[in-house]
């Protein structure tokens, strides 16, 4: 497979711009802004070229790239702690309960909670595969080297990692969940709201936004039926987060309700599954692995066939090692495909 996951740079500013325009809205990590994209990238290039330890605000950024014609057909993102340059919120839905004597009744109410409980979590996120390559494991390529990225950093990140999934988006490009609870107290549309937040950060959220907990049950129908939900698009990623150990805790977007996903960084099944080992020599078959190499700007991850030596290093396919682009004595991190 002709296909490789590197850092981004900063001249892939309009490969990332074209597909920034391919998203359809609600996209806040990946907007089809210039400016706030080439910001994205030379914030990522600070990250990658800080070599002091421990956990700091970093963003990067790691593009898909077809390494037959140079083409970035895919880009993801990692923060390694939010809640640093502006507050992070998010909405938890809770549970109010009431006895009344007279009534011989219980009344339960759900209420949303505007919350910083996540503050602090690693996230990865942005990510997007071009419509034209979205088979052949490209998806799944792009979104577990991001943990093989935090597997090889891993002091630079938080014990907590989550992902927030793109709530429904309706077929105007609007939100029924922003309509029916922070778009009555904005004055402005969702896709206006989510441009100004991808560009400007959300500390207009914790200007505005009412601090009293939202009774679902006075929400309309509309709003109310989409909270925790994935955008269609989204349910295939979901499930990649559930098979990685990612679970809904009922935290949800407050832009579009969408579902936020939690694990515990070294419980993430593809870093807790990984291993180490030299790369001895080339070979042919073996298992179908991703494998990943490098450090920081030079971190690279691609599929490639892998065969364990009884000398304790393994094998790789011709391909692979191309895709990689390592030579014998390199340090490989591998895992099932």
């Amino acid at each position: 497979m002709s296909f490789r996951i590197r850092a981004a740079r900063a001249d892939d500013l309009q490969h990332l711009y074209e597909m920034a325009k391919l998203t359809g809205g609600g996209f806040t990590n990946l907007p089809p802004d210039r400016d706030a994209l080439r910001v994205k990238l030379a914030r990522s290039e600070e990250a990658f070229s800080r070599t002091t330890q421990g956990v700091e605000d970093d963003l990067f950024v790691l593009v898909l790239e077809n390494i037959r014609t140079g083409e970035v057909r895919g880009t993801c993102q990692i923060f390694t702690q939010v809640g640093q340059r502006w507050p992070f919120y998010s909405y938890r839905i809770g549970t109010l309960t009431k006895h009344s004597e007279e009534l011989g009744r219980t009344f339960r109410a759900e209420l949303l909670n505007l919350t910083n409980d996540l503050e602090g979590c690693s996230e990865v996120g942005g990510l997007f595969l071009h419509p034209n390559e979205r088979a052949g494991g490209l998806g799944l390529l792009l979104a577990r080297s991001r943990y093989l990225f935090i597997r090889a950093h891993r002091a630079r990140f938080a014990e907590r990692v989550l992902a927030e999934l793109r709530g429904i988006i309706d077929e105007g490009g609007g939100s029924p969940f922003w309509d029916g609870v922070a778009g009555r107290f904005f004055g402005m549309s969702f896709q206006e709201a989510d441009q100004f937040n991808a560009i400007h950060g959300n500390q207009f959220i914790a200007d505005l936004m009412p601090k009293h907990p939202v009774y679902i049950a006075m929400l309309p129908d509309t709003a109310r039926q989409v909270i925790g939900l994935p955008h269609p698009s989204g349910r295939a990623a979901m499930r990649m987060l559930e098979r990685e150990g990612f679970q809904y805790e009922k935290y949800v977007d407050i832009f579009d309700g969408g579902p936020t996903m939690i694990a515990p960084t070294d419980r993430v099944r593809t870093i807790e599954s990984a291993a180490d080992a030299e790369f001895t020599r080339r070979g042919e078959g073996g298992e179908d692995m991703l494998i990943a190499t490098g450090q920081l700007k030079n971190f690279r991850a691609a599929y490639g066939k892998v065969t364990r030596n009884d000398d304790g290093g393994i094998s790789l396919d011709a391909a692979g090692a191309e895709s990689l682009g390592v030579t014998v004595g390199d340090t490989l991190s591998y895992v099932a495909r």
